[in-house]
């Protein structure tokens, strides 16, 4: 095993920019290294269809900061990719050039595809083997993607997407067809409008997997939306990814959680432990989302995952690399 070699994973969504730095190690692989900023590349983007100068500069500020880090740790190779964001603005292109031309990342503006795969690969360690098919979904800023993943196929190799779907809705494009309502009421009401807007391509996708004869599955989430709720349902005095990652959460409280907290004025929402300011104004958009899925496959308990799009990277960068080959 090439134990030595640094490996770089960026990802840089419609709300938030990440990156993990890490080392091969026997079971996978050791993070030495991490940046997490929201920087709300996607702000505005619905009604404009394009990225705001503000929102570049913030993104650019954050980029510049993991080229930092990147070079400190003196990174083998990496792997920089951008999503939904990127891939809708009008003005995506001359944005990738300008993150290369000031800060030296090259950014990667994957499919909706590829977004799908590397959640997948990088949280599906997680799903029961001797379980019915796994439903993933990744929530994010921009977009929602759903997997419907082969449990039998997690134990070696890359996981089998027997079908996948990719929503138009995240925290950030469904927050922002909705004010932040004053009055519980209209709260309620824009809540309802939200759950109707990403309810017909639900709909869709549900039927294909009954088409496959799929009724029950095994749910697993990932990303900011999904780890902030599970927090605040375990009663969390603030985020701990080693409580989080991996835990289950049953649906019905879940269901709960999500109509208390739309009900909620967002500075009340600021208020709840581990969601704070940051996560106060998009986290009811998130909560329509989940709540929308969990109510098409209802029953049982949602695995939780702390993990997903970089992970992914990691393990397919390590992989080509063949660090775990033998003698290496």
């Amino acid at each position: 095993m090439r134990r030595g070699h640094t490996y770089g994973a960026l990802d840089l969504g419609t709300n938030n920019c990440r990156l993990l730095i890490a080392r091969p190690g026997p079971q996978g692989f050791i993070i030495v290294d991490a940046y997490s900023r929201v920087v709300r590349l996607g702000e505005g983007l619905l009604e404009a269809g394009r990225l705001s100068d503000a929102a570049m500069d913030r993104t650019v500020t954050a980029l510049a900061a993991c080229a930092d880090k990147l070079a400190r740790r003196d990174v083998r190779l990496t792997r920089n990719v951008a999503t939904e964001a990127c891939r809708r603005a009008a003005n995506g292109a001359r944005f990738v050039e300008r993150v290369f031309n000031e800060t030296g990342i090259a950014l990667d503006v994957i499919s909706a595809a590829e977004e799908a795969r590397l959640a997948v690969l990088g949280c599906h360690m997680l799903i029961a083997a001797d379980g019915p098919p796994a439903l993933v979904f990744d929530i994010g800023g921009g977009s929602t993607e759903l997997m419907l993943v082969a449990p039998g196929s997690v134990n070696g190799g890359e996981p089998d997407i027997l079908e996948w779907v990719s929503l138009p809705w995240g925290v950030v494009s469904l927050a922002e067809t909705e004010p932040q309502w004053p009055g519980a009421d209209d709260r309620l009401h824009g809540y309802e409008r939200m759950l109707q807007r990403v309810a017909p391509m639900l709909d869709g996708f549900r039927e294909r997997l009954l088409a496959r004869g799929v009724r029950d599955v095994q749910l697993l989430g990932t990303s900011g939306t999904i780890t902030t709720l599970a927090s605040v349902e375990l009663g969390l005095p603030g985020y701990d990814r080693r409580q989080v990652d991996g835990c289950a959460v049953d649906n019905a409280p879940l269901l709960a959680l999500c109509r208390r907290i739309a009900l909620q004025s967002v500075q009340e929402r600021a208020r709840v432990a581990c969601i704070g300011p940051d996560r106060a104004e998009l986290i009811v958009a998130g909560c329509a989302i989940l709540e929308a899925i969990l109510a098409r496959w209802p029953g049982g308990d949602v695995r939780v995952a702390d993990r997903g799009i970089r992970e992914g990277i990691l393990r397919t960068l390590m992989g080509r690399d063949g660090v775990w080959a033998a003698g290496k």
